[in-house]
């Protein structure tokens, strides 16, 4: 996926620059995203991401309510899964990035670590409703983890991501707002698309 483009993305970024700026990179320069989240995540920015994530949760939240009911059961821009699938799979994983921040922040890392499983979809039934409050479940949990990993921004993390490696603690909850950017766009271009 590309460099991000669009006016929308532009109003977002006033409300979550860090996360915005780390997006910009991924797609085009990924050595130079992962320096710009180390830089963007380190000491003392938990509070200030935690309230960008909420301005990217608003947005989510948005777009949905932007699109028709049909378009929850249209393909979600994401292998095969539909809007509702793409839509809760993002919920989820923006409780498990943070929440791994979090449990190494406390030193609670199970000695038997989770797999992360990159591309696992959410029920491809769900409604609106549903999806909404499961990004607002998301939102409690990463204030929760946002409150655990204060303070250790900069403690190590072992979650070993197949796609993105390790990070430490800050720089998985700022990475949680960076993949929920990601599927945004997804659902931006499919708004679009159908009018």
């Amino acid at each position: 996926m590309g460099p991000v483009t669009r006016a929308w993305i532009d109003d977002l970024s006033a409300l979550s620059p860090d996360v915005v700026a780390v997006r910009r990179l991924i797609g085009s320069d990924y050595r130079s995203a992962r320096r710009e989240l180390r830089r963007r995540a380190g000491p003392g920015s938990a509070a200030a991401v935690l309230a960008q994530q909420e301005a990217v949760a608003d947005a989510l939240a948005a777009v949905l309510a932007e699109i028709p009911d049909e378009l929850l059961r249209a393909p979600g821009g994401e292998e095969d899964w539909n809007v509702a699938q793409a839509f809760s799979h993002t919920t989820g994983a923006r409780r498990g990035l943070a929440r791994a921040g979090a449990l190494a922040a406390r030193e609670e890392w199970p000695v038997e670590p989770p797999k992360v499983v990159p591309g696992v979809p959410g029920a491809a039934d769900a409604s609106r409703e549903a999806l909404l409050a499961l990004l607002d479940k998301s939102r409690r949990s990463m204030a929760e983890s946002a409150a655990a990993i204060a303070g250790h921004e900069s403690d190590p993390c072992p979650l070993d991501h197949p796609l993105i490696g390790r990070l430490r603690c800050g720089e998985w909850l700022l990475f949680a707002g960076v993949h929920d950017l990601m599927h945004l766009e997804q659902l931006h271009r499919l708004a679009d698309a159908a009018g």
